[in-house]
């Protein structure tokens, strides 16, 4: 499955994923966008939220910027 998510590091909130009514969702991640430690939490969060391993997630485009393209196997 790929998914659109926009990321918010550094949020005060989270780490918390809220789906949209488009389909995309939210990330709010406490880590902050530094030699990928947000691209890292993100990762770890959709694990949890799509109950997959680490490794079947991947970021297809948008590995530097808040909207990622994600995909999600399994």
């Amino acid at each position: 499955m790929i998914i659109t998510v926009k990321v918010k590091p550094g949020a005060k909130v989270g780490p918390k994923l809220e789906r949209l009514e488009d389909g995309s969702y939210v990330a709010f991640i406490r880590a902050r966008a530094h030699d990928g430690e947000a691209n890292a939490a993100l990762v770890e969060l959709l694990s949890d939220y799509f109950h997959v391993a680490k490794s079947l997630i991947t970021i297809k485009s948008g590995a530097g910027s808040r909207v990622k393209v994600v995909e999600v196997l399994g």
